[in-house]
């Protein structure tokens, strides 16, 4: 990459002088540990008398289990070995819907479905015994495609195979489709899957008898495995502890599923008589059980004015959500939630669904649909700017969304709010007019390498979507020190994307004091308060101003009881305040409680409303090479500029951009997952490609601030934003530099554009 993150360029809307932590770059609370060494992982963490847990799966995508063989050739008497009649409660992951078994009882719904479990105190034995475990079948029909799926021919879910159904209407399309003198523009896209390929592999310990349950993992989310655990064994939430351990890397893949294995280890452990549990998967089995993005079919059908006026969006998609339903209707949700765009149209409707497949359930994935439906519109937009004879952005232009419209949701857009200067400045710092006409003439050259540039213009909301957060009823808190110092005390977690600094730095501005003066808590269910999952945007804006009203309280505790001075204080005032105040009471914890913000009101019968408390928004520009004679693509260039509120931590902040956008450009042009019978085959680093720092262009990252009123010192989520847009402006670019044969699914892998261009 081209430059050092502390350049990231800040446009500053409002004075930032004030700030003593926001906005500036302290060190990372976790680095010293992770770059010395002394981080623990969970594979780190040693258990005295530990037993090393596998899992049998199934091999067939469909089906019933007739007979589990333990063939000779290991000692099984030395084994503890855990079926689906060992389970001491009830047999079903709580999240969403019961529906998925931790261990599969008679019925087979997915390859690579938990069976049985193993555990031995010697690593190679379990592994050994692993072969030798037999099951036998009786095989059934099975369906593997979306098509498939509702073809009505295999029933395996309710009436329709369809997990989950949304709509919303805005006006009404159909008579304007029948108007005269319109353009009518229809176009079928796809999305893939994607494997999220975290550092670390999912990894858990655990030691659980009838008097409790211990659990210490790689994870995003304690109380999502709590929630998981409490009816497997029918314990209290008093009796289920998770205690999260330095995490290398989530992007949505550890949200749920560390449920599955946590309660492996556990119902090991239980049987065991609580001896200690460790299940740590390999990358091939990570790769080939695990969950993915949702693959996603879209179709979009518009009317435009013959001057360029968007009159009627029609949007069609539909997600492959595997064999359970996991995640998928609130995925679903976030994809319908954004597959209109940031453009103004008074006529829209959007129709969504989540299909049964038996493949391995699909999950969490940074940007959690979003991607999957913002892809299409932008594609579309170009195919639509084409037909009409009109510049891409100036199509969008004419579109976009400005204060006092409203959203298809019919959510009126009450923040001031800067779309057209984002795209300007995109542009500007892409040099994007300049090179669209150069790379024109290029192109008209001999040469086998083609150059093309595409942009694409797009929006994440921050926080759970609608009601989503009050149904969370998240509270955030503060612990005083006997050192007069202040802790933390969250349920987010760290896995890569700086939460514990940023948080602190929110922290020390509230209390006037320096940042070194606040340590984090590391998230466990009997220590910290449930402020809800690490997901969705929604760390740094929803977590982050709890903390924030929670210092402020904590303060004013301190001005009344301890005489901290309320017209000003240093760090040795605040600490002997504190620590007077520790020594008198005790253990003194201060905390806060979400609360909605004014004027935001949802419905979730109708899905109408404010979807979002708050927008980020961005526009992307990709400049690339096509090469005809290997059909590779080469990104030169990209320029990613989003308006993210007030940036907390600019280096945080413009790594995570960065990451987000390499991340993405993976999904569009090199990773794709080979399925077969539903299940992944490309289970290794070496057949999984990605994109290597070789691969990965200079990425210029360029912050829009705009404080928004509700977000801590104006702050707003920006995690996922980065994962939305780079797919639609690599397929824009690469479309051009074919001289404009449109791209309509991705990962745009060389030998599709062979095909293309046959």
């Amino acid at each position: 990459m081209s430059r050092a993150v502390s350049d990231t360029p800040i446009r500053r809307s409002s004075d930032t002088s004030q700030f003593k932590s926001v906005g500036k770059n302290p060190p990372r609370k976790e680095s010293r540990e992770k770059v010395t060494g002394k981080a623990k992982y969970i594979d780190d963490l040693t258990f005295e008398g530990c037993l090393y847990g596998k899992t049998v799966r199934s091999t067939i995508p469909r089906g019933k289990i007739k007979k589990i063989t333990f063939e000779p050739g290991v000692p099984w008497e030395e084994f503890t070995v855990v079926t689906a009649k060992d389970i001491p409660g009830k047999n079903v992951v709580a999240l969403i819907e019961m529906d998925q078994p931790f261990l599969v009882e008679t019925e087979i719904r997915h390859m690579a479905e938990p069976i049985a479990l193993i555990a031995h105190p010697d690593k190679g034995l379990v592994e050994k015994a692993l072969t030798k475990v037999r099951v036998e079948y009786e095989e059934l029909p099975a369906i593997f495609t979306i098509d498939e799926s509702l073809s009505g021919r295999n029933i395996q879910r309710g009436r329709d195979n369809v997990f989950k159904k949304y709509h919303i209407q805005k006006g009404d399309p159909a008579p304007v489709f029948s108007r005269p003198a319109i353009v009518v523009i229809e176009g079928e896209y796809w999305t893939g899957p994607q494997e999220q390929l975290y550092i670390e592999p999912n990894g858990v310990a655990a030691v659980a008898t009838p008097d409790g349950v211990t659990v210490w993992g790689s994870m995003q989310c304690p109380f999502y495995v709590q929630k998981g655990l409490k009816p497997l064994f029918n314990l209290p939430d008093d009796k289920i502890r998770v205690i999260y351990c330095v995490t290398g890397g989530g992007f949505g893949g550890k949200e749920e599923y560390p449920t599955l294995p946590a309660a492996h280890a556990a119902l090991l452990s239980w049987k065991a008589g609580g001896r200690p549990v460790k299940i740590i998967y390999d990358r091939m089995e990570d790769m080939w059980a695990t969950t993915k993005r949702h693959p996603c079919r879209t179709r979009v059908k518009t009317a435009f004015a013959k001057d360029g006026k968007l009159l009627a969006l029609q949007v069609d998609a539909t997600m492959d959500g595997g064999a359970y339903l996991t995640l998928s209707s609130v995925v679903l949700s976030r994809g319908t939630l954004h597959a209109f765009g940031p453009y103004a149209c008074d006529h829209v409707t959007i129709d969504t669904r989540a299909v049964f497949t038996n493949s391995p359930p699909y999950g969490a994935f940074r940007g959690f649909g979003a991607p999957q439906t913002i892809f299409p519109l932008e594609l579309h937009m170009d195919r639509a700017a084409d037909r009409l004879g009109i510049e891409p952005h100036e199509l969008r232009l004419k579109n976009i969304l400005h204060k006092g419209d409203t959203m298809a949701t019919g959510q009126k857009m009450e923040d001031e709010m800067d779309i057209e200067g984002i795209l300007k400045k995109a542009m500007t710092e892409s040099r994007y007019l300049e090179k669209r006409k150069s790379h024109r003439e290029h192109n008209r050259t001999a040469s086998p390498v083609k150059k093309g540039i595409g942009l694409s213009l797009f929006f994440h909301g921050a926080g759970f979507t609608g009601s989503g957060e009050v149904f969370l009823d998240s509270r955030a808190g503060l612990e005083i020190t006997p050192a007069g110092t202040v802790r933390i005390l969250t349920a987010n977690t760290e896995i890569g994307q700086g939460s514990f600094t940023t948080h602190s730095q929110i922290v020390a501005e509230a209390l006037r004091i320096p940042y070194e003066m606040i340590e984090v808590a590391p998230p466990d269910t009997a220590v910290v308060p449930n402020s809800g999952p690490t997901v969705a945007s929604r760390t740094c804006m929803i977590v982050g101003e709890l903390l924030r009203r929670a210092a402020d309280d904590l303060r004013d505790l301190l001005i009344r009881s301890s005489g901290l001075s309320n017209n000003g204080y240093g760090p040795d005032e605040f600490r002997r305040a504190a620590s007077a105040h520790a020594e008198k009471n005790g253990v003194t914890r201060v905390y806060a409680k979400y609360k909605p913000p004014a004027g935001i009101h949802w419905d979730d019968q109708t899905y109408t409303g404010s979807a979002y408390g708050a927008y980020a928004w961005a526009c992307y520009v990709c400049d690339l090479e096509t090469d005809l004679t290997t059909y590779q693509v080469e990104v030169k260039d990209f320029v990613a500029v989003q308006e993210v509120g007030r940036v907390i931590h600019p280096v945080i902040a413009g790594g995570q951009i960065e990451g987000g956008v390499a991340q993405a450009l993976g999904w569009a042009l090199y990773e794709n997952v080979v399925l077969k019978q539903g299940v992944m085959q490309n289970t290794q680093l070496t057949n999984y490609i990605l994109p290597t720092t070789a691969d990965t262009p200079p990425i210029r990252v360029f912050f829009y601030e705009n404080p928004y009123p509700n977000g801590p010192y104006g702050a707003k989520g920006l995690g996922e934003l980065p994962m939305d847009g780079p797919a639609p402006a690599v397929a824009s670019a690469v479309a051009f530099s074919l001289g404009g044969k449109f791209i309509s699914s991705i990962p745009i892998l060389p030998e599709n554009i062979c095909e293309i261009l046959k």
